[in-house]
């Protein structure tokens, strides 16, 4: 990941930052899925306040995943280390239910289905 200085930091827009933490989740990897969590279509929104402070949204492709609470966890720490970003939380939710509709297009090629 590239350095910043701090007035570079400071001069982010948030669509820079969010731009950055994408890049930051699309390294985070569904243990029984091999496509990132961002283009398996798990991120419903990132929030970004005027602090810069960043709450992702997030579900998980079932509600009694194994795994679930590694991942979330990795999801903060990966999106905590950004440049820029002051702290990070993560919002687990299954509303609406994921399903293979939210895969992005390079998710899906990834996996076969185009």
């Amino acid at each position: 990941m590239k350095t910043y200085s701090k007035e570079e930091l400071e001069n982010l827009s948030n669509e820079e930052l969010e731009n950055m933490i994408i890049e930051q989740l699309k390294t985070v990897y569904d243990p029984e899925i091999p496509v990132d969590i961002y283009n398996l279509g798990l991120i419903y929104n990132i929030i970004i306040d005027p602090k810069r402070n960043v709450t992702i949204e997030m579900t998980l492709t079932a509600p009694n995943c194994p795994v679930a609470d590694g991942l979330v966890e990795q999801v903060r720490a990966r999106v905590a280390g950004v440049p820029g970003v002051n702290d990070a939380q993560v919002e687990l939710t299954f509303d609406p239910p994921w399903s293979q509709d939210f895969i992005s297009e390079e998710g899906k090629l990834q996996l076969g289905m185009l």
